[in-house]
């Protein structure tokens, strides 16, 4: 009988098996939602199950790799490991059968240090969550054929016993452009990117969010700082600084720690959260999130597993499948907000718009795309390497 599930997280789940991640650290109003997590329990029943390669549940052990300690809340790890508990919770494992581990992503040796231990304590099934963990996860599981691993972001695979997950955020990033061209008042939107134009996923993450801000606010430019790192909090601090000081009204973020909202709300400014809901840190400010709900993807790719259908095929999923979303917009949005949003995201779910549809104007006055069309999944992924027209870099 196939279930959906939905789960409340409310502070009932705590951190366990992880130096530094202590009891509390989940709040009261963060939440992981299964709603787009359905399957047979046992496996997806479309996919024929081989039994030689399921592992019963009681022997399923689950090693995770973060780049940051997900106990400092509401950044990407924090969102990572709330997918996890999820995960635990939805499949009944004990906590002795999840392994956390904390390791710079940039540092491959360390990287491949702690996929070993993870193994060597018994590990069968390993998520490394953050892009620079790809490479040393490809050679990892070539040398480990009888592990599974599930690398998050980034674009490599194999096809066996190694895939790829992430999923369309820039349908999400979108929408909260429109929140944030419907808000701000100077027109001036700052945002913190971890990386430079040589990497799709924080790109495209702006330029769509940069397309919904033109939506429904064509005056309006968005001024990114990058900090060349994805967890650098020095950085991201003096980066959210230096666009508030420009002026920017509303800040956004592609980084891992809440700085640019934190840092908003003590400016009296807006703020656009990403990975989890932030507004349990910046009530006053975080007009919405922009926020991931990683449980659907960990409870069916364990769950696979444990039934035999996993099949090395690779995860990108979206607002359809509940992977992606906005959060309830703030009471202080201005009037109008929501029904902007509520139309757009209609047209996204039913397929009838998809953010990079038709000619796309650069900020270099080149045309991307073309007239009647859409970018595919592999550019999306790979080829954004360009800000759109209403993008202005800070340097």
């Amino acid at each position: 009988m196939k279930k959906k599930l939905f789960l409340l997280m409310a502070g009932v789940l705590l951190c366990s098996s992880l130096s530094g991640c202590g009891e509390g650290s989940i709040q009261p109003d963060d939440y992981v939602t299964n709603e787009g997590y359905e399957s047979e329990l046992t496996g997806d029943a479309s996919i024929k199950a081989d039994p030689s390669k399921a592992i019963p549940v009681e022997d399923i052990k689950v090693g995770v790799l973060y780049i940051s300690d997900p106990a400092e809340g509401s950044g990407y790890s924090y969102t990572h490991d709330l997918g996890i508990q999820g995960m635990q919770s939805n499949l009944g494992l004990s906590d002795e059968q999840i392994e956390r581990k904390i390791v710079d992503d940039s540092d491959a040796e360390a990287t491949k240090a702690t996929i070993e231990e993870c193994i060597a304590d018994g590990c069968n099934v390993i998520f490394t969550t953050s892009w620079g963990y790809m490479e040393t996860t490809a050679e990892m599981a070539e040398k480990y054929p009888d592990v599974y691993f599930s690398h998050g972001t980034g674009y490599m695979s194999n096809g066996t016993n190694f895939n790829n997950y992430f999923g369309r955020i820039y349908q999400a990033r979108y929408l909260s452009g429109i929140v944030a061209g419907m808000n701000t008042k100077s027109n001036k939107i700052g945002y913190v990117a971890a990386q430079d134009t040589s990497n799709s996923e924080v790109t495209g993450g702006i330029d769509a969010f940069a397309i919904g801000v033109e939506s429904v606010n064509p005056n309006a430019k968005i001024y990114v700082v990058v900090t060349n790192s994805w967890y650098d909090p020095e950085k991201e601090e003096a980066g959210a600084k230096k666009l508030l000081d420009m002026g920017c009204d509303v800040m956004t973020q592609h980084c891992d720690t809440p700085y640019p909202l934190t840092l908003a709300q003590e400016y009296g400014v807006y703020g656009i959260g990403y990975n989890s809901d932030m507004k349990k840190e910046v009530p006053k400010a975080c007009l919405c999130s922009v926020i991931w709900n990683w449980s659907a993807y960990y409870t069916s790719a364990v769950d696979a597993i444990i039934g035999g259908t996993w099949n090395g095929e690779n995860y990108y999923g979206g607002m359809n499948e509940g992977l992606v979303e906005i959060t309830e917009l703030a009471s202080f949005c201005k009037e109008g907000t929501q029904e902007k949003v509520s139309e757009a995201s209609g047209a996204i779910l039913s397929g009838k718009y998809n953010v990079f549809d038709g000619e796309l104007k650069t900020n270099t006055g080149e045309i991307i795309g073309a007239e009647g069309q859409t970018l595919d999944d592999a550019t999306i992924t790979g080829g954004i390497n360009w800000y759109y027209q209403n993008v202005i870099l800070v340097e």
